[in-house]
């Protein structure tokens, strides 16, 4: 008869099953993030829910590719992992990335609902649109530099854009941006060309919220440009509050992408809201102009970066102080309880020097007793009398405008 495993067994046992993440994305050791990247990519699109409907290998091996890359996509976790394998990474902490096409209307009500509530929930492009650049059938319209475009995408949809730029261009830098004013939530998609003819997601960004807009951009300046991922360690920092400042820059890390070649280039805007479509302006620039921005651009990232390393040794001197505090406070009040217990007995002490007869103290108190129930008694009278009053008062103040208006009306 077999015997029912406890959940640490079970989830012992998951881990013992676990494949190495290089061997499950088939990618080495020395692979670098865009390699790694788009081997996920092409796992992740093979096996989607949406084209392996009610196969549980399909879905649990897109499980399993999505937590390898998890791993591998984050440069801490993937360096934990290289020096002490699965014992070193958290898995409880990897999250799927959900694909609003595949969910019911139910399912979808409560991605949104706890959306609202700020609860961070990770989107993925749907299936669909990417199978469909891959195969070459999407309509692509021209991008001119330094032009503008407004267009409103239906949700889980994309509209593809085609930008031309020349050597001059490249050498310049180029930037590609995205604005929502209704603050749709959208994706800023780039994609590699096949040899085959169609189109493989590269590189992805998520709006956000910048002042009364949503926004995403894409730089390519021929320098490292860093991007900032606010909902990494979200939420481990709603959980400790002085973490949401720490962590704040946890999420700053470099694009995979420095710098694109002359020629054609294709990028998407995809709808990411969960009911309604959403309303965007994409522009492409050339950096030409923008000489200035551009040193302003990796000062300021600069400064950061060393903001960053200064937060991580803060962190552990504020740590420090705060423990000191709190064993300051605890002390604090213990003592002052001490100090209560000694003055109440050293007043009891204080109180036995008499001859008095217990029973003349014990009438004594009870006078007292019986004086405070006077005042009290008292005292609820005047709150009594006070209280008629002022509904008196109150009254008189509504029949006196009612007066007013019955005069107003027979006038």
């Amino acid at each position: 008869m077999p015997t029912n495993r406890s959940k640490s067994e079970k989830h012992e046992a998951t881990k013992q099953l676990r494949r190495d993440p290089y061997e499950v994305l088939g990618v080495t050791r020395n692979s670098t993030d865009q390699e790694i990247k788009s081997a996920y990519r092409k796992m992740a699109l093979k096996y989607h829910p949406d084209k392996n409907a009610n196969d549980p290998k399909a879905a649990d091996m897109f499980k399993e590719v999505t937590f390898s890359y998890n791993i591998l996509s984050d440069p801490d976790k993937r360096r934990q992992y290289d020096t002490a394998g699965f014992q070193a990474v958290e898995s409880e902490s990897q999250d799927l990335e959900l694909d609003l096409s595949s969910l019911g209307a139910v399912n979808t009500m409560f991605a949104a609902l706890f959306s609202k509530l700020g609860v961070p929930i990770k989107t993925t492009v749907s299936a669909t649109v990417l199978e469909e650049a891959l195969n070459g059938v999407v309509t692509i319209r021209p991008l001119p530099l330094g032009q503008a475009i407004t267009k409103k995408v239906e949700k889980q949809c994309a509209h593809f854009y085609a930008v031309t730029i020349t050597e001059a261009d490249a050498r310049a830098g180029f930037v590609c941006q995205v604005q929502s004013s209704d603050k749709s939530k959208f994706k800023l998609l780039y994609f590699d060309q096949e040899e085959t003819g169609g189109l493989s997601l590269c590189l992805q960004e998520d709006s956000a919220k910048t002042g009364k807009v949503t926004s995403a951009g894409m730089y390519f300046l021929g320098f490292p440009v860093y991007r900032l991922d606010q909902t990494l360690n979200s939420m481990a920092a709603a959980k400790d509050p002085d973490a949401a400042f720490f962590k704040k820059l946890d999420g700053f890390q470099p694009c995979e992408l420095t710098e694109l070649k002359a020629g054609t280039h294709v990028f998407a805007v995809y709808g990411d809201n969960f009911f309604k479509s959403a309303s965007y302006t994409i522009e492409a620039l050339s950096c030409g102009p923008f000489t200035e921005e551009k040193e302003n651009l990796r000062a300021v990232e600069a400064q950061i970066l060393t903001k960053r390393v200064e937060l991580s040794k803060f962190e552990t001197e504020y740590r420090e102080v705060l423990a000191q505090f709190t064993e300051m406070t605890s002390r604090y009040t213990q003592e002052m309880q001490e100090i209560d217990e000694l003055l109440r007995q050293r007043n009891e002490i204080y109180a036995s020097y008499t001859i008095a007869p217990p029973m003349k103290r014990s009438s004594s108190r009870s006078r007292n007793k019986g004086q405070s129930k006077e005042v009290n008694e008292e005292g609820r009278q005047k709150k009594t009398l006070l209280t008629r009053g002022t509904r008196q008062s109150l009254s008189s103040f509504w029949l006196w405008l009612f007066s007013i208006h019955r005069s107003e009306v027979q006038g």
